[in-house]
């Protein structure tokens, strides 16, 4: 009889949509016979309030001029102080170097002194959270009886993951343990030092690790077809046999209590055609490859009659090469699903006609990585951008009321104050055209991103805890020994929080924020979208966007069509 298989994904991870990783895995399993159960564990309460109480703390402590967007770095915080408190408690070694590094924790992200009431204040909640997790565990591995674990896993779910696998192990010594998701593609990189020692540490707890595309590798896995011998499997592994989206099976969704969500998840392609230097998407999916896009409005549809949702987050890196297909494709089937999605601002993107175009499809919001409003920043980070076309994006979305959620990027090797300057000055110089805006400071990995090999050349990598705190870490962390500093870097980041806020964009985290921003966006822009509350309810089928009118005032600014890349 085959194996009965439990998926699972543990906090902290904001739940936006369903695990899709781990419904693209459960129904590709099923369909070939397997027995699946998957379980989202961030839609517990009682690890949610936790969360909450965690951040609220830090909200007390820490300086509101250091806080920056504090649920963005915050993070940093929470997931190593999570998972230096699981490896002392294992140990035993909860002493006065314990407590040290939950100062360096605070200290070098918020760059603020801390008291010992406050280490005692948020070590008082992971305090809490370990005992919650186990019953947790524990109970939903008695009632599965699973014979195989697998745990999808990124960097904020790391210290819960490692704990739920000790467990796990200590529940049925014989129970087959399986580690992938994201975290591979950068902290626990193939061919980098963390992986080595966090392979090591855990050789007793967790048997296999898949590190990329999931669903044939763990076929495969169950079949006894990869060598049992090796601990870490990749497509290497199966002679680089990507799955074949065109037989790709609709993700199933079943398991989860889909009310919470506020979006359902699909993807019309994997990888990315693009390499931006920060970047480990094509390092951890590999070539770019997209669907037929009749296959994918069929799946949408499919899902969409299935589930009763109408707004999806189309996963894709970047929507650009199939987005006027789908959007043709859409308005041809005559239904209408909103989706959100990741966008270039290429020259087809400054198209009004293309934006109506899109908009009249069903595209909601474009999530857009601007990055950087300076020129000269753009091109050290390989975006093949420009500023003016950030800028007509910007507009011709908004004129046709879709979303732009833009992603910026502080503190990238070689920043200056002037670069920086000019990222100010162009949100400013948009800011009707902005729906939301989140910001982070450059992150360093030995080994990920499409530049670090470069990077490590040049022998800047230094370690920013130290070097004796790996132990309760388990992994380390390193920075560019450049300019700008880390601290440099933060500094900005408060500086750009301030300056959307004094301005008026927003960055939502809470239901109440998305509310408020939505209507703001409502009175900026006649074509706004709906409400995400509107499209929440199920009841009611939305189709608003086939009589979006065309607004007197348009230009369009692009005329040919051309090649996408």
């Amino acid at each position: 009889m085959k194996k009965k298989i439990l998926l699972g994904l543990l906090p902290f991870w904001d739940p936006q949509i369903p695990p899709l990783g781990l419904a693209c895995i459960k129904s590709y399993l099923q369909h070939h016979g397997w027995q699946v159960k998957a379980v989202d564990a961030n839609l517990e309460i009682q690890f949610r309030e936790l969360y909450d109480q965690y951040y609220k703390i830090l909200a007390e402590f820490v300086p509101n001029d250091h806080q920056g967007n504090l649920f963005n770095i915050g993070n940093q915080v929470l997931r190593n102080h999570l998972m230096i408190h699981f490896n002392a408690s294992t140990t035993g070694k909860r002493d006065q170097k314990y407590r040290e590094l939950v100062r360096v924790l605070v200290e070098k992200t918020f760059f603020t002194y801390i008291n010992e009431g406050f280490i005692d204040a948020l070590d008082n909640i992971i305090g809490q959270f370990y005992p919650r997790l186990k019953s947790y565990v524990l109970e939903m591995l008695e009632r599965e009886q699973p014979e195989v674990l697998g745990l999808s896993v990124y960097g904020d779910t790391f210290p819960a993951s490692l704990a739920a696998f000790h467990w796990a192990k200590k529940w049925n010594p014989s129970i087959q343990t399986v580690m992938g998701g994201g975290i591979f593609a950068d902290q626990l990189a193939p061919g980098s030092l963390n992986l080595d020692y966090f392979v090591q540490r855990t050789h007793t707890v967790i048997d296999k690790i898949i590190i990329g595309e999931g669903e044939v590798l763990m076929l495969e896995l169950l079949q006894g077809s990869l060598n049992p011998a090796r601990k870490i499997y990749s497509l290497k592994d199966i002679q680089g046999k990507y799955m074949n989206l065109a037989g790709a099976v609709v993700p199933d969704f079943s398991d989860f209590d889909l009310g919470y969500y506020p979006h359902l998840a699909h993807y019309g392609a994997r990888s990315c055609p693009f390499q931006c230097k920060f970047c480990s998407e094509t390092i951890n999916w590999g070539k770019y490859r997209k669907k037929n896009v009749n296959q994918t409005v069929q799946e949408l549809i499919r899902l969409q009659r299935r589930y009763s949702y109408q707004l999806f987050l189309l996963t894709d890196s970047s929507l650009n090469p199939i987005i006027s297909e789908l959007s043709r494709a859409f308005i041809e089937a005559g239904v209408t699903i909103y989706w959100d999605g990741f966008l270039r601002a290429d020259r087809h993107a400054c198209s009004t006609e293309n934006t109506m175009l899109w908009r009249k499809g069903g595209f909601y919001r474009a999530k857009l990585g601007l990055e950087s409003g300076s020129q000269r920043m753009l091109d050290l980070m390989n975006k093949r951008i420009t500023t003016a076309q950030s800028r007509e994006t910007l507009a011709a979305l908004a004129y046709a009321g879709i979303k732009t959620t833009t992603f910026w990027l502080l503190g990238f090797p070689g920043e200056t104050e002037q670069d920086f300057q000019e990222t100010l000055d162009f949100i400013e110089a948009c800011k009707d055209y902005i729906y939301e805006a989140d910001c982070n400071a450059f992150n360093y990995y030995l080994t990920g991103q499409a530049n670090s090999r470069d990077w490590q050349k040049n022998n800047r990598g230094v370690l920013l805890y130290p070097e004796w705190a790996t132990e309760l870490l388990l992994s380390q962390t390193w920075i560019l020994d450049c300019h700008p500093s880390r601290e440099i870097a933060y500094q900005r980041l408060n500086r750009f929080i301030r300056h959307c806020q004094k301005l008026g964009i927003p960055n939502p985290y809470s239901l109440k924020d998305v509310f408020q921003a939505d209507e703001r966006w409502k009175n900026l822009h006649k074509n706004a979208v709906p409400s995400i509350m509107t499209l929440k309810n199920t009841d009611t089928y939305v189709d608003e966007n086939r009589h979006v009118k065309t607004l007197a005032f348009a230009e369009n600014k692009v005329k040919d069509e051309g090649d996408w890349f």
